[in-house]
């Protein structure tokens, strides 16, 4: 495409938390910052531009085009951190269970994810961590999780020191309702800062340790 650019439109859809900036993306669209967008009359291969913004890792998805006018625009849409890995490594889990940096503009509210974790092998962290992305009681309580080299998984929650077992992270939604089930009763009774640990492992049962 043999066009003058009249300037560059670059727009952020969905999710208004900032991880990549304008001047980012636009440096990836002009690969040559120095050249003024009007001279910018090369051919342009909107497919490879696309290609250029869709490699970035704080990109989800990007739309090329220009306009009739001249206008060089990118839709771009940016990945979403559920979970932030702090180990000898740290990184996001994003909502489709890949690698995503952290940003130097924005720092996402999300659980930290501990322990034993393999950067290429991220299912078992991922899919708990899009359970407490999708679960209120979680979301609020919830701030760390935890792998052993058994990828058996452990939880802690805000405000009380008792490790929770999730163990393999199968039956999830049983294990979870038992959770929620337990926590109301020993909150209503004000005996949470009683146990040291909480035992979901098994499907059918809750199992307590006291401190």
């Amino acid at each position: 495409m043999n066009r003058e650019i009249s300037r560059v439109d670059i727009s952020f859809i969905g999710d208004n938390n900032m991880y990549i900036t304008q001047e980012t993306v636009s440096k990836l669209l002009i690969q040559n910052p120095q050249r003024s967008q009007k001279e910018f009359k090369e051919i342009i291969d909107l497919n490879e531009l696309e290609r250029a913004l869709n490699s970035n890792p704080m990109i989800k998805t990007a739309d090329v085009y220009v306009t009739v006018d001249g206008v060089l625009k990118a839709d771009v849409v940016q990945k979403k951190p559920i979970a932030r890995v702090r180990t000898n490594a740290s990184y996001y889990i994003d909502d489709q269970g890949s690698y995503m940096p952290l940003s130097s503009n924005y720092s996402a509210r999300v659980p930290l994810v501990t322990g034993s974790i393999d950067k290429n092998n991220l299912s078992n962290v991922f899919e708990v961590a899009r359970k407490i992305q999708n679960d209120e009681f979680l979301k609020k309580h919830v701030f760390e999780i935890r792998q052993d080299k058994k990828n058996h998984i452990y939880l802690r929650l805000r405000q009380y020191d008792f490790i929770v077992e999730i163990g393999k992270p199968t039956s999830l939604d049983k294990k979870i309702n038992n959770l929620k089930a337990f926590y109301k009763k020993a909150y209503k009774e004000n005996r949470l800062n009683s146990y040291s640990n909480i035992n979901l492992r098994f499907e059918s049962q809750v199992v307590c340790t006291k401190v």
